[in-house]
C-alpha cells in the first residue's frame, strides 16, 4: 500500500517544495509514496504542514502518524484541539545557517559602529576605534538549536557570550544561565543583546521596561525571534531616552508591519522585513523525508513538539 503524504501548505509553496521533498525521499529510501496536494484526510499517512495554510481541522485525519511542520515556530498551532497527532517542527542547517549568519552580521555591524561611517557620509573625520570583540558583552536569550549556533559563533569570534534559557544548558565556551535570577543576570552586563527563545504566554512581553533597565545604558536590541517577546512601548520609551542605542528587529506582532507604526521612522531603529533566516526547501526537505522514514522504521521521530511548553 501506497505511504500518502499530504502537502499542506499555500499552492505557491507546492512548486518550491515538490521537487526537493521527491529527491530526499528517494535518498531516504522511500519509494512507494503518494505526494499531493489532494489526498482524501482519512487515508493520509503524514502531514507536510505550513500553520498558513487553510487545513485547520485535523479531526478527519485519523490514519496520520505525523504532522511535520515546515516552520521552526509553532504557537500559531499548538493550542489547536483538533492536532491530536504527533507534531515536529522544523530544524534544519540551511534555517540554523542562515539565522548565524544574519545574526553575526547584525552584532558585528553594531560593535564595530558601522552605521555612523556608512550613514554619516558628511565631511566629519570620525576616528574613534571600536572595542575589539573581547570588551563587547554579547548575550543570547534562549539556547535552542538556532540560539546555540549563534553563541558559539560569536564566542569563536571572540566575544564574551553569555547564554539564557528556561532550563540550564552546558555549551562550552558559553557561560550558561537559567531562571529569574540568570535572566537578570544574563542582562545586566550585555551590550548586545539577541533574542531567539521561542514565543510562548511566559516569554510576551518578555523585554520589557524592567529589562530594558537592565542592560547597560547604550546596548544594542536584536529580535530576529518573535515581535511578541518586546513591549514595543517600552522599547521605543528606552530608545528615545538614548538608554537603548538601537534596535534592529526583523519580526513584529503584526506582519507587514503597517507603515504607519512608530518603529519605521525611529532613528534608532532598522526594521528588516522577517528575513533573518527561512526554511530552505532543500534541507527542509531532508528533515522531513528522515523523519516519515523513522515513522515507517517505528523510531522516533526528531524534533518533537512539548504540547505543554508550547515548543
Amino acid at each position: 500500500m501506497s505511504l500518502n503524504i499530504l502537502f499542506a501548505a499555500r499552492p505557491e509553496r507546492w512548486a518550491e517544495y515538490e521537487t526537493p521533498l521527491r529527491t530526499a525521499f528517494e535518498a531516504a529510501g522511500l519509494k512507494d509514496y503518494n505526494l499531493s496536494m489532494e489526498i482524501p484526510p482519512e487515508q493520509v499517512d503524514y502531514i507536510v504542514y505550513a500553520p498558513n495554510s487553510r487545513l485547520r481541522d485535523f479531526t478527519p485525519y485519523t490514519r496520520t502518524k505525523g504532522v511535520l511542520n515546515l516552520w521552526a515556530g509553532v504557537e500559531e498551532i499548538t493550542g489547536n484541539e483538533t492536532l491530536t497527532q504527533p507534531l515536529t517542527r522544523m530544524v534544519d542547517d540551511g534555517l540554523e545557517r542562515g539565522m548565524v549568519e544574519w545574526v553575526t552580521g547584525q552584532t558585528l555591524r553594531h560593535h564595530l559602529g558601522m552605521d555612523e561611517h556608512i550613514l554619516g557620509q558628511d565631511g566629519t573625520w570620525r576616528n574613534e576605534t571600536p572595542p575589539l570583540a573581547k570588551d563587547r558583552p554579547v548575550t543570547i536569550l534562549g539556547l535552542g538549536a538556532l540560539g546555540r549556533a549563534c553563541a558559539e559563533t560569536l564566542a569563536h569570534l571572540g566575544f564574551p557570550v553569555t547564554g539564557w534559557s528556561r532550563s540550564q544548558k552546558e555549551i562550552p565556551g558559553i557561560t550558561c544561565l537559567s531562571g529569574d535570577d540568570g535572566f537578570a543576570r544574563a542582562l545586566e552586563t550585555a551590550q548586545i543583546v539577541v533574542l531567539l527563545v521561542p514565543y510562548t504566554p511566559q516569554t510576551e512581553n518578555l523585554i520589557d521596561a524592567a529589562a530594558l533597565s537592565s542592560m547597560p545604558a547604550g546596548g544594542f536590541l536584536i529580535n530576529p525571534g518573535r515581535g511578541s517577546l518586546i513591549d514595543d512601548d517600552a522599547l521605543i520609551a528606552a530608545l528615545d531616552s538614548g538608554h537603548i542605542a538601537h534596535a534592529t528587529l526583523d519580526v513584529f506582532r503584526t506582519e507587514p508591519l503597517p507603515p504607519e507604526h512608530l518603529y519605521w521612522a525611529h532613528p534608532r531603529v532598522t526594521v528588516t522585513p522577517h528575513i533573518a533566516s527561512e526554511t530552505r526547501a532543500d534541507t527542509a526537505a531532508e528533515v522531513i523525508a528522515e523523519n516519515i522514514r523513522r515513522g515507517e522504521a517505528g523510531e522516533p521521530l526528531l524534533h518533537l513538539v512539548d504540547r505543554n511548553l508550547g515548543y
